[in-house]
């Protein structure tokens, strides 16, 4: 996902405008989307791999305002966080991947002050799941009213709620049911980047779709 350059963008204007200026985000990864948060204050980025650490820190260097840790959100250690003052938090393509989920957020919950943000995108659409979904590692997709019910029960209200890439979804549903792929192609991403989204995301800026790849969400404490 490296090379997608222009979701990566796109996904920065969406969350950008509920960011405070201490940002937590969670699954770093090799800091595709963290090199967009390095106006802030602060940026705390955790991930569990200890290659992806790396990564990123030879992508980005070592910004004064950037501090990496080696962390699962469900770790007891998590709670140690709220030394940095968190007051939003990042979570892109994450929460699938971790087996509690309602745990997780009330991990997030706990480190975030009243009216801190949270900002998540997940795969939305359980009817989406194929061999890809297994072979990332995800144990579940969402619905908008799925993550309605999850931030209720973990004390977060929600400020925004929407489904994005609209034509990501026929794209991910036919390599489920139809090629039954199990792993992501670079060339399909790349073109995907480079001709889809540009003209999606200017779409979707001007009418919301009624369903898509994936939900954003946009929860507060």
């Amino acid at each position: 996902m490296r090379r997608a350059r222009n979701y990566f963008e796109w996904q920065a204007r969406l969350v950008r405008p509920h960011l405070g200026r201490r940002v937590l985000e969670i699954g770093c990864g090799v800091g595709n989307f963290t090199r967009h948060l390095l106006d802030r204050e602060l940026v705390l980025a955790i991930d569990v791999e200890a290659e992806c650490i790396a990564e990123l820190e030879r992508n980005l260097g070592h910004p004064e305002n950037l501090i990496v840790r080696r962390m699962d959100i469900l770790d007891d250690a998590f709670e140690t966080l709220r030394e940095y003052s968190i007051d939003s938090v990042v979570c892109l393509n994450v929460l699938e991947h971790v087996s509690d989920d309602g745990q997780a957020l009330r991990q997030i919950a706990a480190l975030l002050p009243a009216g801190g943000r949270l900002n998540l995108i997940v795969p939305a659409f359980e009817a989406l799941t194929g061999p890809i979904d297994r072979q990332l590692g995800h144990f579940r997709r969402y619905s908008k009213a799925a993550l309605r019910t999850l931030a209720a029960s973990t004390g977060f209200r929600v400020e925004q709620l929407r489904y994005m890439n609209s034509i990501g979804f026929f794209g991910w549903w036919f390599n489920a049911h139809i090629l039954k792929k199990e792993e992501q192609s670079e060339a399909q991403i790349a073109a995907f980047d480079a001709v889809v989204v540009p003209v999606i995301s200017r779409l979707e800026k001007v009418a919301q779709p009624p369903f898509g790849q994936s939900v954003l969400a946009v929860l507060s404490r």
